[in-house]
């Protein structure tokens, strides 16, 4: 039975990423490829499932925001977030979303803020994310249960992190 009300879901290489690399590589390279410069929204797309398990978990009744670390100032950081959730589509499927801090704690700070405005026990929420220390670790630290997504460069020699799937379609069936 699911108990979760919430889900947060953390945004490059979990809910998109750059189609040449995939997984394979962390996908913060394409925002400082000169190269590319600011025209990287034409190489992102959706990582495979998200679309279908986005719409199944709404179809559910569970609140979807999308947290994003951004090194850029938080005006600017929000900015780009929208356009790249407008790029992609996902306006009508996230009920939030917001740009975290350029640090380890900042979702998990952020997380809590948001759980306190809508009056959500920690116990109903989730996090999905990609990154060890940004998304595992942030909330845990706040008392959020969370999964990581596997990659080629998600890193848990050593660590004990014991939820862990493949595909975000994998949560569905978890929940269930």
């Amino acid at each position: 039975m699911n108990t979760k009300k919430i889900i947060f879901f953390d945004g490059d290489g979990t809910t998109w990423y750059p189609k040449a690399t995939k997984r394979k590589i962390v996908p913060h390279w394409i925002y400082s490829d000169k190269k590319i410069g600011d025209k990287y929204f034409k190489h992102l797309v959706l990582t495979p499932s998200a679309l279908a398990t986005l719409k199944k978990l709404k179809k559910l009744g569970i609140i979807l925001v999308l947290l994003s670390t951004h090194p850029h100032p938080p005006k600017e950081a929000d900015i780009l977030l929208k356009e790249k959730v407008k790029h992609l589509k996902l306006e009508k499927l996230f009920d939030e979303f917001y740009s975290s801090r350029d640090y380890p704690g900042g979702k998990g700070e952020l997380i809590v803020k948001i759980l306190k405005k809508k009056h959500i026990p920690k116990s109903n929420a989730l996090m999905i994310g990609d990154s060890y220390r940004y998304d595992y670790l942030s909330a845990k630290k706040v008392g959020v249960d969370v999964f990581l997504i596997e990659s080629e460069y998600l890193a848990l020699k050593g660590r004990r992190v014991k939820k862990v799937i493949k595909e975000l379609k994998d949560i569905v069936e978890i929940l269930s």
